[in-house]
């Protein structure tokens, strides 16, 4: 990488300056804005590889079609960074993720070219066909096109919105499957067999190859292909395709790096009614080397130099949650043959991949499907099995149904492990895990913890592995306080127990997780201040330690309660009942994520000083009089 002037970046302030650019331009823009993309990322971090292998094919689409009028939906914002800057966002580009900068998503709220929201993945095909249906409905003439990636389509909606769209075959709709091969990790399952397949297909792509030659010069022949239709493309690839099972008309396999080829079949295709399914194929972490070579790595690198690929990473000698709960969960499967991992395709980033590493096959990587991985751990545990179900907070929301009917109500011991917890940072409001405390809190039969630091996490584990009942373990993005874990002996602790950290007299403090170290410190704050404050750990949000709180409420008649959750059903309005049933006349003041507005992205520490719940706000809180 070296310092470059851009000759045709700074030419493109929209689409239609695009339009303006020859295609042998085109090429060269894409050029520019791929080195733009990885220089902007190098010092600003976001997610890198899934955008720079769609940078094409976000310039062919804009180049195409009239957008923003042709509505444009991406699925899951990772690969949607090209589509930013080239809609009048490239110096807005320079503050992505930053607080009160745009967002790492696209958002309706931020640009006309934002047709939908893009945080969580397999939502492009039904988004785009409500809005396909909408035009119908007016009778307007408007393109809807749908970009969802190989990952994204192993989603069950995605399938539901095909199956519904299929059906409606007058209605005019595009979907472009992005196609790399990869999720966040390497795709699993049957449907990556299925579009390798296509793919490798030697038979059909030579003669698709030549077609789309042909549609180049000779645009009657987009008459021969609408006639052709199933029969040529079954008989090529010897099956049923099951993309026009659904009756979507399939085109491709096509290279998603050609700009060129992308542009004339995105015209041909323009002409074509009903729904229709175009099949890229694109490289993760396109025309940057470190990105092509260790695609895993480099979907969300950090900080990095952009000319030798070395990441730059702070060494403070912590430990990530994330690996703390990978390594414990190798330890418990050496220690019981029962135990066994499921992700939905984020064995990297839960660092299951630990597991998968030293016994794949007690790992299961059941691709983007929440809810099937919480029932596929139902039913290993009605089979004797013991499921460690390891899914992102904000995305266990999608699993909600499938915890209360399979999990909770069949009593079934499932251990529910719940990363990213809380404020995550600069991934804004799709993905902070702001809801679970309360909508967990709420559910008869489940067990709700939160670790204090390491230690206390890798006993949780070990503590639901014995339990026997439905577990959930709640812990945080990022790095622990430093406490010592590795190679200590596992401790079983007591369920609904809490503890006291500090003794005081004045008032108290409740928390729960990880946040009660920033509360610790502003407790010792509040002692040099005169306020005498005790200190106490819930450590479980369900069930509550009643016989600490009924310490607390013969005790004080003022009291903090402080959770990096929602405080309206969180564990501080628990507390509250709990107070108001006892007939405790306690003074309760709950901090936490606001339950009135989405928290929006910045770096954690911004977001906890803007909710109120950082050190300064709870020393504030205890000071109040």
């Amino acid at each position: 990488m070296e310092k470059r002037e851009y000759n045709w970046l700074d030419r493109v302030d929209s689409p239609r300056d695009l339009k303006r650019l020859s295609l042998d331009e085109l090429r060269l823009y894409c050029d520019e804005l791929r080195h733009y993309i990885i220089e902007q990322c190098a010092v600003n971090p976001g997610h890198l590889a899934s955008s720079l292998g769609a940078v094409e094919l976000a310039a062919a689409v804009h180049y195409v079609f009239d957008t923003p009028d042709d509505r444009l939906v991406w699925d899951v914002g990772h690969q949607a960074y090209a589509h930013k800057i080239i809609t009048g966002r490239r110096e807005a580009f320079r503050t992505n993720r930053k607080l009160g900068g745009i967002s790492g998503f696209p958002r309706i709220a931020e640009s006309p070219y934002d047709a939908f929201g893009g945080g969580h993945s397999s939502v492009s095909i039904s988004a785009a066909f409500g809005m396909a249906k909408a035009a119908e409905l007016r009778g307007e003439k408007r393109q809807v096109i749908a970009v969802i990636g190989d990952g994204a389509m192993t989603g069950g909606l995605a399938f539901e919105g095909m199956n519904n769209a299929g059906a409606s075959r007058k209605t005019n709709m595009l979907v472009v499957l992005n196609d790399n091969n990869m999720a966040i990790d390497q795709a699993t399952g049957a449907l990556k067999s299925y579009l390798l397949h296509i793919s490798t297909s030697k038979r059909y792509n030579a003669f698709k190859n030549r077609l789309w030659r042909w549609f180049a010069h000779v645009p009657p022949l987009l008459t021969l292909c609408r006639r052709a239709g199933n029969a040529v493309k079954h008989g090529l690839l010897q099956k049923s395709n099951l993309f026009e099972s659904f009756n979507f008309r399939y085109f491709g396999p096509v290279d998603g790096h050609d700009v060129r080829a992308l542009v004339t079949v995105l015209r041909a295709l323009k002409e074509i009614d009903g729904p229709k399914l175009l099949h890229v194929m694109t490289v993760k972490g396109k025309g940057y080397s470190p990105a092509e070579h260790n695609q895993c790595e480099w979907h969300a690198p950090g900080r990095f130099n952009p000319e030798t690929g070395e990441r730059i990473a702070s060494a403070d000698g912590r430990d990530r949650y994330q690996d703390v709960f990978g390594q414990t969960l190798v330890d418990l499967a050496r220690l019981d043959r029962r135990v066994v991992g499921i992700t939905p395709a984020m064995p990297s980033g839960c660092s299951m991949n630990l597991l998968l590493r030293a016994m794949p096959e007690r790992c299961f990587d059941v691709g983007i499907a929440e809810g099937h991985a919480v029932t596929f751990s139902a039913g290993l545990a009605a089979a004797g099995i013991v499921p460690f179900c390891n899914i992102y907070s904000t995305f266990m929301q999608r699993a909600f149904d499938n915890v209360i009917h399979d999990v909770a109500i069949q009593r079934l011991p499932v251990v529910l492990c719940l990363d990213r917890g809380g404020l995550v940072g600069e991934d804004g409001a799709t993905h902070h895990g702001a809801f679970d405390l309360a909508y967990f809190g709420c559910i008869p039969n489940l067990t709700v913890a939160s670790p204090l630091d390491e230690r206390e996490l890798r006993n949780l584990l070990y503590t639901a592995l014995q339990s026997g009942v439905p577990f959930v373990v709640r812990y945080p993005r990022g790095k622990g306080e430093g406490a010592a874990w590795r190679d200590e002996a596992f401790e079983r602790l007591p369920i609904g127990r809490g503890r006291r950290l500090t003794e005081g007299d004045d008032m108290a403090v409740l928390t729960i997780g990880p946040v009660g170290n920033v509360a610790a410190r502003a407790v010792k704050r509040a002692a040099a201040e005169g306020v005498s404050a005790a200190h106490y750990d819930l450590r479980f949000a369900r069930p509550l330690d009643e016989e600490l709180l009924d310490e607390v409420g013969r005790r004080f008649e003022r009291v903090v309660t402080v959770e990096d959750g929602v405080v309206r059903g969180g564990v501080g309005s628990a507390v509250r009942d709990f107070f108001d049933r006892r007939g405790y006349r306690t003074q309760v003041r709950s901090l936490g994520i606001p339950d009135d507005r989405f928290v929006e992205h910045g770096t954690p520490a911004e977001l906890y000083a803007q909710c109120g719940f950082d050190e300064e706000g709870i020393l504030r809180a205890i000071l109040e009089r």
